[in-house]
């Protein structure tokens, strides 16, 4: 098996996001996805006997749940120390998860997973920790998320010290991770994309939130000297010249990816055989059919 590259420094990660929590965390975002996550489960009718929050910064998760699923037993494993809570909390690494196989029939997790080096594996782990029929709902910030940033950071940096450093994580989009889900062996996988902007009156106070958040650089290949105020002054200006609305705010993009997908069982819907359809498509849309092995112009089917 080859290692994952390390994109991120998750030391740093956990440590950032303690010290958010320990502030005045900016859950605006966090309060959303768990809004999602209580509509996303009143949709399934099946029991979940035991579930796990797996990296969720706050308890949020785990307590919709519990009380959206009052037969639902439920605990949580956090990235970093966290507010009291009723939910049984113990600290751990969405890399590295002490659950064993076949063990939990939901695994949850909100705007967590998107800072591990090793999604494909992390992914593999909740597969093979949920029972059959065991149920993954997950969001992470993928896309375009803070595009702008990024795109302001790198103007900046390379008018003013002459080339860009690594400023913004990267995200994966959309079809990636609707592939990692299967390359981890979910059945039934599903992955959509809600887009959240945020606006602010200028890129300190996007910043100052970001802070707020845990969300800070954290990449492994980061820039150890510390970003000059000029570049930073740099960086705003550029941000307000291209990405402010008509008012002056400036824009900010969250990408929030929704990933679901079901550990294999026997009851779950499959795909019909090649061939075994009883109506021919042809038939159905109303056109003439074409075959790859039929002359130009000729007309296929046997009636």
């Amino acid at each position: 098996m080859t290692t994952a590259p390390t994109v991120f420094d998750r030391a740093l990660v956990r440590k950032r996001l303690a010290r958010a929590i320990e502030g005045r965390f900016a859950g605006f975002l966090l309060e959303r996805a768990a809004l999602d996550l209580e509509e996303r489960l009143s949709a399934v009718s099946r029991p979940f006997p035991l579930a796990v929050d797996i990296g969720t910064p706050t308890p949020i998760a785990a307590e919709i749940v519990a009380r959206s699923r009052p037969g639902t037993a439920i605990a949580r494993i956090a990235p970093a120390p966290g507010p009291a809570s009723f939910i049984p909390t113990a600290l751990g690494d969405e890399e590295r998860l002490p659950i064993g196989p076949e063990s939990v029939d939901l695994a949850v997790s909100l705007l967590a997973l998107q800072s591990v080096n090793d999604l494909p594996g992390a992914l593999l782990q909740i597969r093979r920790a949920l029972r059959p029929d065991g149920l993954l709902l997950a969001c992470l910030f993928g896309g375009d998320t803070l595009t702008e940033l990024r795109q302001a950071f790198a103007a900046a940096e390379a008018e003013m010290e002459g080339g860009a450093s690594p400023r913004v994580a990267p995200f994966a989009d959309v079809r990636s991770l609707g592939g990692l889900l299967q390359r981890a062996g979910f059945a039934l996988p599903v992955v959509d994309l809600e887009t959240v902007t945020v606006r602010y009156r200028d890129a300190f106070r996007l910043m100052q939130d970001l802070r707020a958040m845990g969300l800070t650089n954290a990449l492994a290949e980061r820039r150890r000297a510390p970003l000059r105020r000029a570049t930073l002054i740099r960086m705003a200006a550029f941000y307000a010249e291209r990405f402010a609305d008509p008012d002056g705010r400036i824009r900010a993009t969250f990408d929030i990816v929704w990933l679901s997908g079901w550990a294999p069982h026997e009851s779950q819907q499959k795909p019909l055989r090649p061939g075994s359809a009883q109506a021919r498509l042809a038939d159905a849309l109303g056109v003439r059919e074409h075959r790859p092995d039929m002359p130009s112009g000729g007309e296929g089917g046997t009636g």
